[in-house]
Parts: structure tokens; C-alpha cells; sequence
């Protein structure tokens, strides 16, 4: 699948999501010229996020990029800005360090990550219980840190990883079986609607109490000794390729 100039973003990023996005004509397939003030209502209508949630997201991209949300246009690949939104740590892409280009998953990463689910819904299907959520980001930021001599992952970075993480008990309703197609391939499910079903949308409150049951389960020292015996990032890059 072409690149097409696509890069990270906050869901906008969903976590890997910009790609969606792009195939589905939810935004402009060549990734470019996209106006910051026609992207809320693209969000909204596709993942069920509040209208004033899709406000802010896109504002705070603005002024990220140092441009105006009224009247300019961005590439995704300018939301790549490291520690902008894009940051250390991810579920599914190596550390900028290793991997420049972070509109490229990393399948190993992929992978382990959908073997963390270990909930089950009525009919007997795998979920990711927050959990299971907690745990694979204590991983992931135990090994960054050790195998990225340049690690960083501030505060506000934290959270941005753990809301983006948080869309999966709440846009996308548990469901393993969901994100293994939006990850491994790259679009979303044949017929799929965002499980959130109220008429407003998923609001900033309401997701930032699922964030911190989620932040608050990371326990990055439970991983301490595994981060220590971890294969560098940049030779599973290698042998992945």
C-alpha cells in the first residue's frame, strides 16, 4: 500500500488511523492540502467523537504546526513532528529513532500487542480489557527506554499515548477482532460503526475517566527485566523488512 505522504496523528491518529482516513475518502487520498476546519466534521461523522472534541483536536494541530485552524491546510506527514503528537513509545511503531518515517507499524509490535487481549465478550470473541491496555503500554515504555538512548515521553505525551490508547474500550467497543484488521490491515471492518451511540458523541470527560483507569494500571517496573533482554528496535527492523 503507498505511502502517500501519510504520517501520525491523533485520531486523526487513532491510533495508525490517518490511513483509514485516506482510503475510505474521508479526507484528501493524497494525504495533502487538508483544511484544519473540514477535518472535525469528517471525525465526527466517522468515529462518533463529540463535536467539540474534533474542535479541539484539530485547534490543537493548528497551533502545533504554527498555522491558523480557520484559514490554512497541513500534509499528515507534518503531524510526525516529533514529541508534537507523535511520540516515544507507541503500541505499534518503533521510536522515531529507529524508524524515521512513523507512518510505518511495526509488525512484530502489531502483533504482540493483539496477544494482550485477553477478555471475551457474550459470544465468546476476544477483547482488550483496560488491563490488558495498562500492561502493554508498561511494556512498550519499559523497553523504549532502555533500547532509545533518546527516549523521552513527557507528561502530556503520556496522556496523548494513553487517550489514543483509550479509544479501544470506548470507540471501538473491546473488540480485538476490530483492531486486528485496523492494524494489520490498514482499514476499517466491512460495515463498521463506532460503538459509542449517543447522539453527542464521545466527549473529552468522558473519555479522560477511561484514560485514567488506564494510565493508572501502567506499571512500566513490571517489565524491567524483560526490557533488559529485549533485541534492539532497529534489528527487528531489520529482519522485519
Amino acid at each position: 500500500m503507498a505511502n502517500h505522504g501519510m504520517a501520525k496523528s491523533p485520531d486523526i491518529d487513532g491510533r495508525e488511523r490517518h490511513r483509514t482516513q485516506i482510503y475510505l475518502g474521508i479526507i484528501s487520498r493524497s494525504g495533502r492540502g487538508i483544511k484544519f476546519s473540514e477535518v472535525p466534521e469528517h471525525i465526527h461523522s466517522t468515529y462518533n467523537f463529540s463535536p467539540s472534541f474534533c474542535y479541539f483536536i484539530c485547534h490543537y494541530a493548528a497551533r502545533m504546526l504554527n498555522k491558523s485552524y480557520s484559514k490554512d491546510t497541513f500534509d499528515l506527514e507534518e503531524i510526525s513532528l516529533h514529541n508534537g503528537i507523535e511520540h516515544d513509545a507507541s503500541l505499534t511503531r518503533l521510536d522515531v529513532a529507529v524508524q524515521p518515517n512513523q507512518a510505518v507499524s511495526h509488525p512484530p509490535y502489531v502483533e504482540e500487542f493483539l496477544t494482550f487481549s485477553t477478555g471475551k465478550d457474550a459470544d465468546g470473541k476476544p477483547q482488550f480489557t483496560n488491563k490488558d491496555l495498562s500492561r502493554i503500554l508498561g511494556k512498550r515504555r519499559a523497553e523504549c527506554k532502555v533500547s532509545n538512548k533518546g527516549y523521552s515521553l513527557a507528561f502530556k505525551h503520556r496522556l496523548f499515548s494513553t487517550a489514543n490508547t483509550s479509544t479501544i474500550p470506548t470507540i471501538f467497543g473491546r473488540r480485538a477482532d476490530d483492531i486486528r484488521v485496523m492494524f494489520e490491515e490498514e482499514r476499517l471492518p466491512e460495515g463498521w460503526e463506532s460503538r459509542v451511540r449517543k447522539p453527542y458523541g464521545l466527549t473529552i470527560l468522558t473519555l479522560n475517566w477511561t484514560v485514567l483507569l488506564v494510565e493508572l494500571g501502567v506499571r512500566e517496573s513490571d517489565w524491567a527485566v524483560e526490557a533488559k533482554q529485549a533485541e534492539d528496535p532497529a534489528k527487528q527492523a531489520v529482519e522485519a523488512a
